[in-house]
């Protein structure tokens, strides 16, 4: 009996497993479920380095924003914020495009808000051209927003954030809170390794959206980027990066959120996303376990991440947003360079990643 047929099958497996777009887990207990990761499209690149996702559903419309920069990632007035949106997660449309004069716009983030959608944004001071050097110190926080996702404002200055960088924003019980990072009492430095056991991560909260004061302090050292969100009962979950490129942070706290229980995680991570998709908690982010800089996806469990997914990624990405389109489907945005333009030339473009819980 002929073995060819087996041997093409085996053949047409390798095949096809070259298209798979990203790891595919399997779930080792009821308490991590397998996901299977659908697609993965490039979504938008238009010659500039694009970077610093967020996703959310307003007013039954599903929205994404990330900056956009013809000079590339560090700090140049030239950037810009995009909005974008889309009525079946299919089809995406820009709404709006903004800056702030004289400032370098970046990591923008959703907020709907008192039946408003708010982008925020962190800016560095730039002047009329790209800096070579920075300071905290001159951070300030913007934001946008819209009644209908079609009419915006102009940026307009957050009161209380001169200092702050501010990120990732989350509401409950009637307020607005901001992660926003500082220098410990705007302390003057003169080297980044000075800086960073300096800088503290705070959440800042607001009643209107707009005017912003100091709540707590997710991490009191080494603060950075920190995602976070609100149980029903009002405690806060946050996922921190931490500076120095040390291991990340699980922090922990309860209504009025001036102490907070910290543990710290087994890995690095660039640009944290942390959700609750269903009954489970979802963490993104870039890790560098390897060596090689990806965008991972990781359900927390007992204070663990258990990696499901490693989305085709490579170099300058990560900064991931989520959008949950029903109990088992969900989209991932992010950037990456790990590809290449007709000419050679590597971009950074928005990606977009479809997941199904099986």
């Amino acid at each position: 009996m002929s073995r060819r047929p087996g041997i093409l099958f085996l053949a047409c497996m390798m095949i096809a497993a070259l298209f798979l777009p990203s790891r595919i887990a399997i779930a080792e207990d009821a308490g991590k479920p397998a996901v299977r990761v659908k697609s993965v499209r490039k979504l938008f690149h238009n010659g500039e380095h694009n970077a610093f996702t967020d996703m959310c559903k307003f007013q039954g419309k599903y929205y994404l924003t990330f900056r956009s920069c013809p000079d590339g990632h560090m700090l140049h007035p030239t950037s810009t914020i995009i909005i974008m949106s889309s009525e079946d997660a299919k089809t995406w449309k820009q709404v709006h495009r903004f800056s702030v004069k004289l400032r370098d716009v970046r990591d923008p983030h959703f907020l709907v808000f008192k039946e408003k959608l708010f982008v925020y944004t962190g800016t560095w001071y730039c002047g009329e051209t790209s800096p070579k050097t920075r300071d905290m110190n001159e951070l300030l926080g913007y934001a946008v927003w819209s009644d209908n996702g079609t009419d915006w404002s102009g940026p307009t200055m957050l009161e209380g954030t001169y200092g702050h960088y501010v990120w990732r924003a989350a509401t409950y019980g009637g307020k607005a809170y901001l992660c926003g990072r500082r220098k410990k009492e705007f302390a003057q430095v003169t080297s980044r390794g000075e800086r960073d056991s300096l800088v503290e991560s705070a959440i800042l909260e607001s009643d209107d959206g707009l005017i912003f004061r100091k709540a707590g302090l997710f991490q009191e050292q080494y603060g950075d980027e920190t995602a976070f969100l609100f149980e029903k009962d009002g405690s806060a979950l946050a996922i921190a990066r931490s500076g120095s490129g040390r291991n990340a942070q699980i922090c922990r706290s309860t209504a009025p959120y001036k102490n907070w229980e910290r543990v710290d995680l087994d890995r690095y991570i660039g640009g944290p996303l942390v959700v609750k998709w269903g009954d489970h908690y979802m963490v993104g982010g870039r890790k560098t376990l390897t060596g090689k800089a990806v965008t991972s996806l990781c359900w927390l469990v007992d204070n663990r991440l258990h990696e499901f997914a490693e989305l085709p990624s490579g170099g300058d990405n990560s900064y991931p947003g989520f959008l949950e389109l029903s109990p088992k489907r969900a989209l991932v945005s992010y950037y990456s360079s790990h590809e290449k333009d007709e000419s050679g030339k590597t971009i950074t473009a928005i990606y977009m990643a479809e997941l199904e819980i099986e």
